[in-house]
């Protein structure tokens, strides 16, 4: 299996709502939680190590990216 890194959903825009909405009222460690929960949960359902492997690295890297526009933006 390859990782999908185009949406698979018909709405996306309602897939991104439906997390934020689950956020809604939590504090900032129980949010923390439910991301962990939510990660483990698909991960658990994509059921592939390879996979897994490669979704981490593209995600540290969006996030490494992310902070180094950031760092530009402030200087």
């Amino acid at each position: 299996m390859v990782l999908s890194t185009a949406s698979n959903f018909a709405k996306p825009d309602d897939a991104f709502r439906a997390i934020v909405e689950a956020h809604r009222g939590l504090s900032d460690e129980q949010s923390a939680d439910l991301d962990a929960a939510l990660v483990l949960v698909l991960a658990n359902h994509i059921g592939d190590i390879a996979v897994l492997h490669e979704a981490i690295a593209l995600a540290k890297l969006r996030m490494l990216d992310a902070g180094q526009q950031q760092q530009q933006q402030q200087q």
